[in-house]
């Protein structure tokens, strides 16, 4: 069965950078389209972070626009999230979403 797991979360100070990385069990570039979807400590919500689709297609929410980066690693099997100038605001349990599949998350909280 096709699996996801991210890895890469931690706890980092505000300005800090931190790389996440979603794995597949098999080549992940057969989904169309990748999501990092950051789900919020407190209330639960869900919010698109960053999406990388197979037709070269990216797209962010506005939060992020400028610091994070999506992209697929060279050999075909994950999806990396590269975060930089982190603000408390990026706190949250981060998800890897392809198709149906999603990860179990992976924390990262940024400190003031």
């Amino acid at each position: 069965q096709f699996r996801l797991v991210e890895s890469g979360g931690g706890r980092v100070q505000a300005g800090g950078s931190l790389r996440l990385s979603c794995a597949g069990s098999a080549e992940i570039g057969t989904f169309s389209k990748i999501a990092w979807v950051r789900q919020d400590f407190l209330t639960n919500g869900r919010d698109l972070v960053a999406s990388a689709s197979s037709d070269g297609r990216k797209d962010y929410a506005d939060s992020v626009k400028g610091r994070f980066t999506i992209f697929r690693d060279g050999a075909k099997t994950a999806v990396v999230l590269e975060m930089t100038n982190l603000k408390p605001e990026d706190t949250g349990t981060y998800y890897c979403n392809a198709g149906a599949y999603w990860g179990d998350g992976t924390e990262v909280i940024v400190a003031s």
